[in-house]
């Protein structure tokens, strides 16, 4: 499935949450995501989320589609990190 990742975490926190959203989907720009996941990978990913988190102040809000095509991108400005293979 095809998601869109985007966190908001204490100082002390993003730096891990950031290694670990990148070993499972792409860099879009300051703490946001995209990809395609398996279903066994989007949980894993949120199970060692929760693990990083302070749930009573920090956020992780994820947006899944199972068809990627209904999604357009439009990038104004600069484009943080280019995907050569995104639709």
């Amino acid at each position: 499935m095809y998601c869109i990742l985007v966190y908001d975490m204490g100082e002390k926190r993003v730096g891990k949450m950031l290694k670990l959203c990148r070993r499972y989907l792409n860099w879009i720009q300051n703490s946001v995501f995209e990809g395609e996941l398996t279903e066994l990978k989007l949980k894993t990913l949120i199970h060692e989320a929760k693990s990083l988190m302070d749930e009573d102040y920090d956020s992780l809000i994820i947006f899944t589609s199972r068809n990627s095509n209904w999604l357009e991108k439009q990038v104004i400005g600069q484009e943080r990190n280019s995907l050569d293979n995104f639709l």
